[in-house]
């Protein structure tokens, strides 16, 4: 603020834009104290402000150009730059909770408790945009965590503690863009350029409660004409902002109705009744009235009590759930009569610890001119704008985000995860991402195998590594090279708790432990099947001869003979707990069988085949001429495991099955009613009835009215 120096003195110009009045404050910081050297008060000439929100940029900065002028005369300097507030009646303010679920048992860090917040405050933001139809864009000013909890209990601090799962309870505070911009326009159409823009609330803080008790737990109350502005101070910072929308001029037209006047007269009432006993007006039927203030009191009681158990509860809710050590009231609204004892009661504090602020807080200022405006609560925040400018924080600044140019307010402890969400840089790419979970089915129940987490944002600040925690000023430059997801879950038949379940089989006289058998999507597999998205794995409780023979590094030819329980097996059969597995070759297996059947020996030739080393049927064991010849069936024979309508069927006695041969295992009426039609499918197709079966099947055969 260069233009502003003279005489060696830097003057510092100082704007509170007010929905009815835009008051200017010139002066200069000198040896600890703000020294006030002009003032300037100019009414709107119309309702050009509403609620601190500028509805007309030409006739407010027509305004404000008409006090630059006054100042300006009045000091003899040439003011170009100024110093400006946003109303705290314009912050929005967002309560919500988020809770996030770790896979695994997980021991909480910073960076956690970092992007658990940072997630809130995006709900946050979500919620509000929800209800909001304006379209602006809006600036986070703070948050304020109320409460934390460690897997549903409420907890202090996260940090260290192992968890399943985490939640956090907060309330964040926005400022809207467009109120922002209103304010620096209207000041451009008065030769103004803004250097540097605060918060009401924190202006009126600076006068209110000295930095040296901010490292105390207190609430500032400024009640205006609409609203009533909340803050609250805690370990030497400002921790929360609190809105309510009623205000002073509730109070007011409470007043108007009973005394029968216009808004005006009514506030002029209410502005006496606190300095006189008695007031005096004209009512609208032209009579000449007299309250006291003891009765104006009794009227507007429940109107005040009402507004302190407001306040009262929004403190509340802005500082944990916990009251406050003091508050302090500013603003016209809280000068009326039985204010501050009502907060002091709705918040079971000392009458003394609840205290109006005007005159008595301006120790530290100077005044070197005389002037008919007075020095009461009203000039708080006016003056509190001013020094605002020399503690170098709460303005927006600009940084380069990924070559952005971006805009943020600085609350004096920004840092890269700030400009991050200003930018809208999604929040998952400054954390590591887990890879792709990968979802299949095991027996019908669902499984997941998480993914690996990936690397971590590459982060720079002015070209020197940095993290998200890493400090940030003006016009820094930022780059962020978003994390990577890791890889994605894998997993493997052989990791499967059912398939890791041995069961004991005797092979070739030798007891070994056997796995299970598993079919995925109803196709075989080994245990080194690698599992894919969607897979539909089925472990059943036995194994095939094949598996068993490549658990043991036996290789099956067309010579191996296999003989499951003392029968002629195939490398598909199932072998269940505690069977009997032999895998011989050919040559020996016909010796043992000549051995055990001495005559076969004497009567057969030189045998052609496997099926030719076997004797001829007993003819007593012939039940029919079409009868097979039993040693054939016992070569041939073997059991399947199917599903029907969702019940474990066995078939028995065939070594290869069609689908005609369920209706041998099933109760079913085959038979046609009229009207009706039989349906069936296999795998989820519609099968032929010739058409081969095979393990682990799943059948449906139902009945269906036709249509």
């Amino acid at each position: 603020m260069a233009s502003l120096q003279q005489n060696e003195e830097h003057v510092v110009f100082g704007l509170d834009i007010g929905t009815r009045n835009v008051m200017g404050t010139v002066g200069y910081m000198k040896d600890g104290k703000f020294v006030v050297i002009a003032q300037n008060v100019q009414t709107h000439s119309t309702r050009a402000m509403l609620d601190g929100q500028i509805h007309d940029i030409g006739k407010v900065g027509a305004t404000i150009k008409v006090v630059k002028e006054h100042l300006e005369a009045d000091t003899d300097i040439n003011l170009t730059d100024v110093c400006i507030a946003a109303a705290g009646r314009v912050l929005r303010t967002v309560k919500t909770s988020f809770e996030y679920e770790y896979p695994d048992n997980h021991e909480i860090t910073d960076e956690d408790i970092y992007n658990l917040n940072s997630k809130a405050v995006e709900q946050a933001y979500a919620d509000f945009l929800k209800d909001d139809s304006s379209q602006m864009k809006f600036y986070l000013v703070g948050y304020s965590v109320m409460h934390y909890y460690l897997d549903d209990y409420q907890i202090a601090n996260l940090e260290g503690h192992n968890a399943g799962k985490v939640g956090v309870e907060l309330i964040a505070t926005f400022l809207p863009d467009d109120c922002v911009d209103g304010l620096y326009k209207a000041c451009e159409r008065a030769g103004l350029q803004v250097a540097n823009l605060t918060l009401e609330p924190i202006a009126a803080m600076m006068v209110a409660i000295p930095d040296r008790f901010r490292m105390l737990n207190l609430a500032l109350i400024d009640v205006g004409a609409g609203t009533s502005d909340i803050c609250i101070t805690d370990d030497g910072t400002i921790t929360a902002y609190g809105m309510l929308p009623i205000a002073g001029d509730h109070i007011t037209e409470a007043i108007a109705h009973h005394c029968l006047v216009d808004f005006n007269t009514a506030d002029n009432i209410k502005i006496q009744a606190s300095k006189q006993e008695k007031v005096e007006y004209i009512d609208i039927m032209g009579l000449n009235k007299v309250i006291t203030a003891k009765d104006l009191a009794k009227v507007i009681k429940p109107l005040v009590d009402d507004m302190a158990e407001k306040a009262a509860k929004q403190i509340l809710a802005l500082n944990g759930d916990k009251p406050v050590s003091a508050v302090f009231v500013v603003g016209g609204g809280g000068c009326v009569p039985g204010y501050t004892q009502a907060i002091a009661r709705n918040l079971q504090l000392p009458e003394e610890r609840v205290a109006l602020r005007g005159e008595e807080v301006m120790k530290d200022i100077m005044f070197l001119t005389e002037n008919d405006i007075e020095r009461n609560s009203l000039m708080v925040t006016p003056l509190g704008i001013c020094i605002s400018y020399y503690e170098e924080c709460n303005n927006f600044i600009f940084v380069s985000f990924n070559g952005q140019q971006t805009k943020i307010y600085d609350n004096g402890k920004l840092a890269i995860v700030d400009a991050a969400m200003q930018a809208e840089f999604p929040n998952e790419d400054l954390f590591p991402k887990r890879g792709t979970e990968l979802k299949y089915f095991v027996n019908g129940e669902e499984r997941g195998s998480r993914g690996d987490f990936g690397e971590s944002a590459i982060i720079t600040l002015n070209g020197k590594s940095a993290d998200i925690h890493s400090k940030i000023r003006a016009n820094d430059i930022i780059e962020v090279k978003g994390s990577t997801a890791g890889a994605p879950g894998r997993a493997d038949i052989e990791n499967i708790p059912e398939f890791k379940k041995k069961f004991n089989v005797n092979v070739n006289g030798k007891n070994v432990e056997a796995s299970r058998f598993a079919t995925v999507n109803g196709e075989p597999q080994t245990r080194f099947y690698n599992i894919q998205q969607g897979d539909d794995v089925k472990v059943l409780d036995y194994d095939t001869a094949a598996q068993i023979a490549q658990l043991l590094d036996i290789e099956l030819t067309p010579e191996t003979v296999i003989v499951v329980n003392n029968e002629i097996a195939t490398p598909d059969t199932p072998v269940y707990e505690n069977f009997k597995v032999e895998f011989k070759a050919q040559e020996d297996a016909v010796m043992e069988y000549y051995k055990d059947y001495p005559e076969a020996e004497e009567e057969s030739e030189e045998p052609k085949s496997e099926y030719d080393k076997l004797p001829d049927p007993d003819p007593e064991d012939v039940y029919d001429e079409n009868a097979e010849p039993e040693p054939i069936k016992n070569v041939l024979a073997r059991d399947l495991h199917i599903i029907v309508n969702n019940d474990p069927i066995t078939l028995h006695g065939k070594s290869s099955y069609i689908f005609v041969d369920i209706f041998d295992a099933i109760d079913f009426d085959l038979s046609k009613p009229n009207g009706r039609m039989i349906v069936t499918t296999l795998n989820g197709s519609t099968p032929d009835y010739m058409q081969p079966i095979g393990e682990g099947d799943r059948i449906e055969v139902y009945w269906q009215e036709s249509k």
